[in-house]
């Protein structure tokens, strides 16, 4: 039976024993150590990062970039850009060691290598090694001082199947040598044993996603059945060894797969009866509590006590902004003493369930651990069932002082290169130098009272509401929320929309002209790219009398239509938007099966054509305001008007989103709109018809009328009533839409308006001072999302030479690493392109590819489908065909040059100007390539497809388009024809004078 003890029994006893610890900790602070403390160069970057945001974000910044810089004028160069900024005030001797003329001279290497060798020293703190020796040079000091251990790799981001093997091989060795070593450590019975039972002295911590490069919580099952493969391996070696094996917990998407997987593997009958191994909590986040109450239901089927450690959680920036970003619920508390209070919860929730769970407190916060301690103690609870942990390098005199008190203490170890741990070391110095950190207000001597004050919670808004208050002021539109597919209950949605959605397949889908849907003269099957033999539905095309139909019933409606008041247009928009939101699962399904894009891809279209009708029915009610220049006695008004009659042509590979977003904002302005998509995806603009006419668009005012391009496309863009032609597609078609517009037909009584977008040959650069884990993988997904079928892919990626090799060899790597296959199936990342036309073409730019170039990978793809694998040539030149042409294929050419000024140039010697991308971390680079680089749309330091309304407006220039950008404050004035309407207000030389009696 559990004892339920008082809280505030157990809050006396936290004060008197957190004092206890304090005392000891700041007693043997003498005055010379901590005058030596103040010499040293890493202290004293430490303590300027403390008392100077400005200098802190900028520094830290500098360190993320040091394990790129390779030699000392690169990093003196790079000091100058990052400390150098305006924004940063410097204290003296900072600015006196900076103040140099040139990176080369004498005072820049020394400027260099002072601030070089106290990053190491920095590091050296918080890493406990760069290699297994160093690591066990480090823990046999520990165990010295009768402190446990528990040991971490770091490296760089598991993105390839070669690192996922390579981190499970690294941590058998690891497991092997610490084993063979401990052989000859003697018996501390403070950590080796307990309540006479022996504790096992090799103690490992390994991270889940690591184990698999593809790990996503969108396909579970399969990243289940990867990891778990080797996690078996690395726990059957580990029981070989007698050595204790824990997880860590990463970010919160990955949370309840990996419980999920952890808990159905721990309880196969080979492991069920183990209990060195251990899971992780971490308190800031909000549902930690339920998660534990689980666990321990959990543990207590199982029968087998684990470990539990709980810990703060090290990842709160980054799940605070992509919360805002992604517009989903904060997952984790906002204010600091929110995941205090969470964590004395837990702490008490672990404790008194002691007989079913071993309970691992980790903080540096003397409160955190003296409140385990007094509910330990209170509870009777045995000296096995708990103890405490620390990071190595944090908190070291608090775990001197609860060794010296006779508690169990753990330290982890992070161990592996200094440099690529950066990452990590920089986690650690902004919890050192966070102003709410326990560490760091202990330094600064704050009363004892206040260091030791129980955690008081303020109210906190509804977490279940996005946090938007991160976004900026001028980001008044709100988009909507993509799917997140770490929800189980989502992914159960989504399968169930895929089932209902193929009970529909093989129907027909007829036009709509003037409100009724009208039998064609011919019919086409689309089919599913995956599996061609597949039709998702039939679909009507009209014939050119069919079209004149629809003109004049178009030309019949528009005088009504101009006159609806623009809110009331605005409203209908919003609907729609609403209705799509309703049919969300149901239009992904759509959208995967006609088109072959890969769920997630599918899913965030659905979001962007959300996000057009409720930013285009925002933007319309703003600009029919108008805008008043009155003076005294004459009102002067600026104000628009609908242009006529639209015609949209729409692509196949945003079938829903680029065919709404051009259809709503020609309706929502008030011209009558006729919808031609492409004939492969003319089921999904069948969809968007549905929702369109039960938003309550009126007849005549949209139709939807497939056809052929040749025939009903050319008669339309012709036609002398036509006023706007919206067109997205191919350079060849769009020029000619564009030479036929201006030409004036027979009673024509206007200039036709043309908003086109062509396509691009779209770039990214990787400089030597790239994140190369983060450029890679932006790389991928640029290039090889959607099989490289989207306006905004990447084709080139121009490398500088001192990176090339190596960025060449893990982009081929992480390549391999992804799973080609139906567009269905959650664990694809390249589907099927679009049909055989497309197929064909594409193995001809191959074969031109490998005549110009060095084919460095060409991976096989499955039979059934429009399948091509994705293929890289490097050593290209920058002129040959596949660097010049758009191939919109899984197609990748890398360029090798020399530095960034030709890089620069490479980029924009193209006749496109779309998309472009940089990974750099040298801010002169970052801020040239904001002036210099050619296109409409720059993406820095991430992947360049995506585009999201009302944030990243999307068009070109050059051959890429004409007419300004979807998604942004121009877009709807090309589909209104402006007008100043001017009145004399005087009468009789009298007029209303405002202000005036």
């Amino acid at each position: 039976m559990v004892l339920q003890v008082q809280t505030s029994t157990y809050e006396a006893k936290t004060q008197e024993i957190a004092k206890q610890l304090l005392a000891a900790t700041q007693e043997n602070r003498s005055f010379f150590s901590s005058l030596r403390d103040q010499m040293r160069w890493d202290d004293k970057l430490l303590a300027w990062a403390m008392s100077n945001p400005g200098l802190r974000v900028q520094l830290f910044r500098f360190i993320d970039t040091l394990p790129a810089l390779h030699s000392k004028s690169e990093i003196a160069s790079h000091l100058q850009e990052y400390l150098g900024d305006e924004s940063v005030e410097l204290p003296a001797a900072l600015k006196g060691m900076l103040n140099f003329a040139n990176p080369d001279s004498m005072p820049g290497q020394v400027a260099a290598t002072t601030v070089g060798t106290a990053v190491e020293t920095l590091a050296h703190k918080y890493i406990s090694g760069e290699n297994i020796k160093q690591v066990i040079k480090t823990v046999e000091r520990l165990r010295k001082e009768k402190m446990a251990f528990t040991i971490d790799l770091l490296g760089e981001a598991v993105i390839t199947e070669a690192e996922a093997q390579s981190y499970l091989e690294r941590y058998l060795e690891l497991m092997q040598q610490l084993v063979e070593a401990s052989k000859n450590w003697s018996a501390i019975p403070a950590i080796d044993e307990a309540d006479g039972e022996a504790i096992p002295k090799v103690q490992v911590s390994v991270k889940l996603t690591a184990f698999y490069s593809q790990f996503d919580p969108l396909d579970a099952k399969g990243s289940e059945e990867r990891v778990s493969d080797r996690i078996r391996i690395l726990l059957r070696r580990a029981k070989e060894l007698g050595a204790a094996v824990h997880f860590d917990m990463e970010q919160y998407a990955y949370k309840d797969i990996t419980l999920s997987i952890l808990k159905k593997l721990l309880l196969e009958e080979e492991f069920r009866q183990r209990t060195d191994i251990g899971i992780t909590v971490q308190a800031y986040l909000r549902d930690s509590e339920q998660d534990t109450k689980d666990l321990i239901s959990w543990l207590k089927e199982r029968g087998y006590p684990l470990t539990i450690r709980l810990v703060k959680g090290a990842y709160w920036d980054q799940e605070t902004i992509k919360a805002a970003q992604k517009h989903w619920p904060q997952p984790v508390y906002n204010d600091k003493a929110a995941t205090d209070a969470n964590f004395e919860t837990i702490t008490q929730l672990l404790l008194e369930n002691h007989q079913y769970v071993y309970s691992a407190i980790g903080s540096h916060n003397v409160r955190s651990h003296s409140r385990a301690i007094a509910i330990a103690e209170s509870l009777n609870i045995p000296r096995r069932r708990f103890e405490l942990q620390v990071l190595y390098g944090m908190g070291d005199k608090v775990a001197k002082a609860l060794v010296d008190k006779g508690y169990r203490v753990r330290v982890y170890c992070p161990y592996g290169e200094l440099l690529p741990g950066m990452a990590y070391l920089i986690r650690r110095l902004l919890e050192n130098t966070a102003n709410s950190s326990f560490l760091r207000q202990n330094l600064e001597n704050r009363p004892i009272e206040e260091l030791l004050a129980p955690p008081i919670v303020k109210e906190e808004k509804n977490s279940l509401t996005p946090n938007s208050s991160l976004l900026t002021p001028h980001s008044h539109f709100s988009g909507a929320a993509d799917t997140d597919y770490a929800e189980e209950e989502v992914r159960t949605k989504a399968a169930q929309a895929f089932q209902s959605v193929r009970q529909q397949l093989g129907k027909t889908y007829l036009p709509l002209i003037n409100g009724e849907y009208v039998n064609p003269p011919e019919f086409v099957d689309s089919l599913n790219p995956s599996n061609f033999s597949e039709v998702v539905g039939k679909v009507g095309l009209i014939s050119v009398e069919q079209a004149e139909q629809a003109m004049q019933a178009a030309k019949a409606a528009f005088p009504g239509w101009r006159k609806t008041p623009a809110k009331q247009r605005a409203d209908i928009l919003r609907k729609a938007g609403d209705l799509m939101e309703l049919r969300r699962a149901e239009l992904s399904a759509w959208i995967v099966l006609e088109v072959g894009k890969p769920v997630k891809e599918a899913d965030g279209e659905v979001s962007e054509a959300i996000d057009f009708c409720r930013y285009y029915a925002d933007e319309i009610e703003r600009l029919d305001k108008g805008v008043n220049y009155d003076i005294p006695g004459e009102t002067n008004h600026y104000i628009y008007q609908p242009r006529g009659i639209a015609v949209v042509i729409s692509p196949w590979n945003f079938p829903l989103a680029i065919a709404c977003g051009m259809t709503v904002a020609a309706l929502v302005s008030g011209n009558c709109t006729l919808l031609k998509p492409a004939e492969t995806s003319s089921v999904l603009a069948a969809k968007l018809t549905e929702i369109l006419v039960d938003a309550g668009f009126p007849k005549g005012v949209f139709q939807y009328v497939p056809g052929k391009g040749s025939q009903v496309g050319a008669y339309l863009v012709n036609h002398p009533d036509t006023h706007v032609i919206a067109f997205t597609g191919s350079q060849e078609v769009g020029c000619r839409i564009y030479a036929e517009a201006a030409i004036l037909k027979p009673g024509q009584k206007h200039m036709k308006r043309v908003i086109a977008e062509m396509g691009g040959k779209n770039a990214i650069i990787v400089d030597e001072s790239a994140d190369l884990d983060q450029a890679v993988v932006g790389v991928v997904q640029s290039a090889f999302g959607y099989s490289g079928q989207k306006c905004s892919a990447a084709s080139r990626v121009i490398v500088l030479q001192p990176i090339y090799d190596a960025f060449v060899q893990r982009l081929v790597e992480a390549t391999k690493s992804l799973n080609i296959g139906e567009a269905e199936l959650p664990s694809t990342q390249v589907g099927p392109v679009i049909d055989a036309n497309a197929r064909d073409r594409i193995r001809e730019y191959i074969e031109k590819g490998k005549a110009e170039a060095q084919l460095t990978l060409e991976l096989p793809s499955p039979e059934q489908g429009y399948f091509i694998g994705p293929v890289i040539f490097s050593e290209v030149s920058p002129n040959a065909v596949i660097s010049q042409e758009e191939i919109f294929g899984p197609v990748l050419a890398v360029i090798r040059v020399k530095d960034f000024q030709e890089a620069l140039a490479v980029a924009n010697g193209t006749n496109y100007a779309l998309t472009g991308g940089l990974y750099s971390r040298t801010p002169s680079h970052i801020q040239q390539a904001q002036t210099e680089f050619e296109v409409g749309n720059l993406y820095i330091n991430r992947n360049i497809t995506g585009a999201i309304v009302g944030r990243q407006p999307f068009g070109g220039f050059k051959l890429s388009g004409v007419g300004s950008k979807a998604g942004g404050p121009d877009y709807l004035l090309q589909f209104l024809e402006p007008r100043a309407v001017t009145e004399n207000i005087q009468r009789q030389g009298f007029a209303p004078i405002e202000g005036a009696d």
